[in-house]
């Protein structure tokens, strides 16, 4: 896989979706750090944690980060430059009108949140407008909703395999969505920053 440059479509989009677990981490510390402080489009954001403690995510990264992080609240507007994150044991979802929604449903793929479950139905609200990017896991959660975002004419980017902590869900993804693009974090860090102009 190639990598997709940056371009007209990429200035289009209107939201960013990102999955991840084993490994997020350090991967998501050099793909938000270099964002500035008016970025101008939300991050929705799904990291396996787990469901019996606080995630630390929202505060580790704020910590390095101009644009501002924090862990999502049911029925919240979902407002440009801020970095959002599934609380422990509740999925993700995007309603129609723009809002977040939290969900105590059964896992999907073992997992809750879900990545799937966060894909689809953002993919469901913001179609070719929404980039979805694929890091580092250690399941098969988020393959299933990668395909759903390009279906629904978004663009998918995943961290190649062989860069990732943990390769299933970077491969299962490529696996089940052909159209995706394998690109080093780097790259994927410079992709992000054109989509909100640069530093």
């Amino acid at each position: 896989m190639s990598a997709m440059p940056a371009g007209s479509t990429l200035c289009e989009m209107e939201a960013v979706v990102i999955g991840a677990s084993a490994g997020a981490g350090a991967a998501l510390s050099q793909l938000l750090p270099p964002l500035r402080k008016e970025f101008p489009l939300p991050i929705l954001i799904v990291v396996h944690v787990p469901a019996d403690r606080p995630s630390n995510f929202p505060k580790l990264l704020q910590a390095k980060c101009r644009i501002t992080v924090k862990e999502a609240e049911d029925k919240e507007s979902i407002r440009p430059g801020t970095v959002y994150f599934a609380p422990p044991d509740y999925h993700l979802l995007v309603e129609k009108e723009r809002r977040l929604s939290l969900s105590n449903e059964e896992p999907v793929q073992y997992s809750r949140p879900s990545i799937d479950v966060l894909f689809e139905t953002a993919a469901d609200t913001y179609g070719k407008a929404l980039l979805a990017i694929v890091l580092t896991g250690a399941n098969q959660d988020g393959a299933r909703g990668a395909r759903a975002v390009s279906e629904a004419g978004g663009l998918v980017m995943v961290q190649i395999p062989e860069s990732a902590e943990a390769d299933m869900l970077p491969k299962s993804t490529l696996a089940l969505c052909p159209e995706a693009r394998a690109i080093s974090l780097q790259t994927l860090s410079e992709l992000l920053r054109a989509c909100g102009g640069r530093t």
